[in-house]
């Protein structure tokens, strides 16, 4: 079946869902300024996915520091997320679920986010049986779509890499640069190429400095990172 996802610029569906910490509407959870990052799951229990849930609550505090929000969503009942969260030592002792809840929405949920859980339907309209895939969506502050990484369900997700875009993403999104490859929080950056010299001048006191080509154009602009 041919499913609608979400493309980036999209709004986030606002869908109602239990979780590990009542009921939630997902705009209300992001909030007015808060970054969102949710992450799909298959299904609770599953091996590649345990390793990420203990990961993101460790990167927890890093995430909570960029004032990202996170939230997992997977197909299972809450009951499930709690015993899976307890065997990954999440307990909410610590108050990280607070900052990682493990939610389970409507079924059509993830499939109006786009979420790759689900490839055919049978005749009666039944749900639509699960595909082994993972995704990461990045929402900005005005609930649009920044960012969305599909994994297969053999390859665990990179959080350091996920942290990593996070930074460029929030760079960008209020300086006017980019990040070149393999960018790291630190490393300088290139000026976008709307920006005319003179008002890159200024409004990178640190200096521009173009790299010089062979064919003599003069389009890579790098700047200390603002």
């Amino acid at each position: 079946a041919a499913m609608p996802g979400l493309l980036l610029g999209d709004e986030a569906p606002n869908f109602e869902a239990d979780t590990t910490q009542g009921r939630i509407r997902f705009h209300d959870f992001l909030g007015d300024s808060a970054w969102g990052i949710l992450f799909s799951h298959p299904r609770d229990f599953t091996p590649v996915c345990t390793t990420e849930l203990g990961r993101a609550a460790k990167l927890a505090p890093e995430f909570s520091k960029r004032n990202v929000k996170m939230i997992a969503l997977s197909i299972d009942s809450v009951q499930d997320h709690l015993s899976w969260c307890k065997v990954r030592g999440v307990g909410s002792a610590g108050g990280q679920l607070e900052l990682l809840p493990c939610s389970k929405g409507h079924r059509r949920s993830p499939h109006r986010l786009g979420a790759v859980y689900l490839t055919s339907q049978n005749k009666s309209a039944q749900p639509l049986t699960l595909s082994p895939c993972a995704q990461v969506f990045v929402f900005g502050p005005d609930k649009k779509l920044k960012l969305s990484i599909l994994y297969p369900a053999t390859t665990g997700r990179n959080f350091d890499e996920i942290l990593r875009v996070v930074d460029s993403l929030q760079l960008t999104a209020y300086k006017k640069v980019a990040t070149p490859v393999d960018w790291k929080p630190g490393d300088s950056v290139m000026v976008v190429p709307t920006l005319p010299d003179e008002e890159a001048k200024k409004l990178f006191p640190k200096g521009v400095f173009t790299k010089e080509l062979p064919s003599g154009k003069k389009y890579l602009r790098y700047t200390p990172q603002p």
